[in-house]
């Protein structure tokens, strides 16, 4: 399912994980905190009602300092290593899980696939369309700037999806979105039921 324009509510089986990628500086973590009153200083991941909210700045908080004798790729890796470890506990103690992303390669895909179904739920992907440039810009606001061979590969990976779901085929996940910058503006709620549609959290 694409998604764009004026929709202010999104609403997800109970029994879901998704999972908010696109371009690094596209708006992800800007669009969790929003939703979910996050002031962006929390290390551990934050809840509302029955929601796991996992960014993964809360990871690169929780080894700020810790790891300075470490190289880059090092570090880079046990954040990451902690973010997917924050999911799968989430996921674990029950209720629906939402979790930014930056990588959406498919190998990276398809393992958060085979983990919603190991705890019996469903991968969802919310995907935010911002412009390279935009998202550039996003990076520079932020102050933290991806590599640009980085960068590069994320594009690769990002117009391959976004290309995918377009055409109809959220595989691997369940379902997707796509929301535009102007779209992800105007989103106030996400809700999580079950599936007969009864609310039971809301962002």
């Amino acid at each position: 399912m694409t998604v764009q324009g004026a929709i202010e509510t999104l609403r997800y089986p109970a029994n879901s994980l998704v999972i908010v990628t696109g371009l690094p500086g596209a708006g992800k973590t800007t669009l969790l905190r929003r939703l979910y009153g996050m002031d962006g200083t929390e290390s551990v991941p934050f809840t509302a009602g029955r929601v796991t909210v996992i960014d993964s700045q809360q990871s690169r908080a929780r080894w700020t300092g810790r790891l300075r004798w470490a190289p880059k790729p090092v570090r880079t890796g046990v954040v990451f290593a902690t973010h997917v470890w924050r999911i799968r506990r989430g996921l674990s103690v029950g209720g629906p899980v939402i979790a930014h992303n930056r990588g959406c390669g498919p190998r990276v895909l398809r393992a958060f696939a085979w983990l919603a179904r190991r705890h019996r739920a469903e991968l969802h992907l919310l995907l935010l369309d911002a412009p390279p440039d935009v998202a550039l810009a996003g990076q520079y606001a932020r102050g933290r700037v991806v590599a640009t061979t980085t960068f590069t590969r994320h594009r690769r990976h990002w117009h391959a999806l976004l290309g995918q779901v377009r055409a109809g085929d959220p595989n691997p996940a369940k379902g997707a979105h796509v929301l535009d910058r102007a779209g992800a503006d105007r989103l106030t709620r996400i809700a999580f039921g079950d599936r007969q549609g009864l609310a039971l959290s809301d962002g």
